[in-house]
């Protein structure tokens, strides 16, 4: 009776025991110490979307405190809704890849933070391409970094082009028109053209708009004056009235409703040239089709429109906001940019990449990619205002109704009656 006592105490001690045993066990091992950052996407195509996520693994593996977690969310138009719906709703993600054309109306949501101090002090900003602070500056802030940039460009099948006798690439909208024409053909017999010179893209979507851009920037046009929607001018009516004269006299097939970055009508020798971006020339020589890259046919300037997402750090608590711009820094690095650019075709924003004997050694071998290059010199950045989205759809319905039989002049008259205040 006497031990009853003695093993109850025992029981209890080695209770409490094994209870601080499985305590113990549940705490934090230093790994799950880490800040735990989202990322939301939107790149594409999915071997591009493969890059970044292995460039995303690269960065977890360096700083184990640091963890981001990249979400692809879907194309452009996907996207949009679920990121404004997220910010109203105070769910928004640490780091937002996008176009900076959304800049002013994250600002205006107050759903960003404002960049320039960390940019200048860490010296990152003097390690960029110039151009691009156009992309990143709205009401004297930087708001973003660019990730990549890119440029419209006017891709062509030569094999097409020595077929059709053609040697000289056209250099003027003149020579463009004349180029298309010689190159829409009947190769069948049938009485209908199965070859078209051009690829026109239909809808009103920021495709169709950003490839028209660099036609618009060319002449002069303009999308706003002292801030405000400015689409009725001289310069965007010119352009749009080219392209009409492109559909008119048949050298251009206008592409699927909102579907003109697909380029199986390229591939097949369906069409000679294609509006596109050095984006896509992984996939051209995964194709082993035959492909070159001329800069856009020129009206009075040469010109056209700077493309590319930024990231963005949205408004959350200053510890991760600090941890969010060192995945920036990180993005900004040579190390980034170098292996972004060598295996998706998108041109560095770092100016020391550019330089780098083994960039300019990579160049060499792709001369496509030097024409982007070159054209950013003369590359236009889209507005940042928050009316931005509105701006396009006005226009977008524009160049739409105008590839559709609409005199362009109307066109304009109604787009800038819709932006009206």
């Amino acid at each position: 009776m006497a031990t009853q006592p003695v093993w109850r105490w025992l029981g209890s001690r080695l209770l409490i025991l094994g209870l601080c045993l499985a305590l113990s066990g549940c705490q934090p091992r230093p790994a799950d110490l880490a800040i735990h950052l989202t990322l939301w996407h939107g790149i594409n195509p999915p071997a591009n979307r493969l890059v970044f996520e292995r460039l995303v693994d690269q960065f977890n593996r360096q700083h184990p405190k640091l963890q981001i977690e990249a979400r692809y969310i879907g194309q452009a138009d996907q996207q949009l809704p679920k990121i404004l719906a997220a910010v109203v709703g105070n769910a928004a993600p640490d780091l937002l890849w996008y176009a900076p054309t959304l800049t002013g109306q994250l600002v205006e949501l107050q759903a960003i933070r404002p960049l320039e101090n960390w940019l200048e002090t860490s010296g990152l900003l003097d390690t960029l391409e110039p151009a691009l602070l156009s992309t990143m500056t709205w009401e004297n802030h930087l708001w973003s970094v660019p990730m990549a940039t890119n440029n419209v460009g006017l891709f062509y099948r030569p094999s097409l082009f020595q077929k059709a006798g053609i040697s000289q690439l056209p250099r003027t909208w003149a020579e463009l028109q004349t180029v298309a024409q010689r190159l829409t053909q009947d190769t069948n017999g049938d009485g209908r053209p199965d070859q078209y010179g051009l690829l026109l893209p239909l809808g009103q979507g920021e495709w169709t708009v950003f490839t028209w851009l660099p036609f618009g920037f060319g002449a002069g046009g303009e999308l706003t004056t002292a801030g405000r929607p400015q689409v009725d001018n001289p310069g965007n009516l010119a352009a749009l009235q080219f392209w009409a004269d492109l559909v008119k006299s048949g050298a251009a097939r206008l592409s699927q409703p909102e579907r003109g970055y697909e380029q199986e009508d390229f591939l097949q020798g369906k069409v000679a040239m294609q509006l596109t971006g050095p984006w896509t020339l992984g996939y051209l020589d995964e194709t082993g089709v035959d492909y070159g890259v001329m800069s856009i046919p020129q009206a009075g300037r040469p010109a056209t429109v700077l493309g590319g997402e930024n990231l963005f750090v949205c408004a959350t608590t200053p510890e991760r906001e600090t941890a969010a711009r060192e995945f920036l820094a990180y993005v900004l690095s040579e190390d980034f940019q170098q292996t972004w650019a060598t295996q998706t075709g998108y041109l560095p924003v770092n100016q020391a990449v550019r330089q780098s004997a083994p960039y300019q050694a990579w160049l060499r071998e792709r001369p496509a990619v030097a024409v982007f290059l070159d054209q950013m010199a003369t590359a236009q950045s889209r507005p940042l205002a928050p009316g931005y989205s509105r701006l396009s759809r006005a226009l977008g319905r524009a160049i739409e109704a105008t590839l559709l039989g609409e005199f362009p002049d109307e066109a304009l008259r109604k787009a800038q009656q819709r932006l009206a205040p």
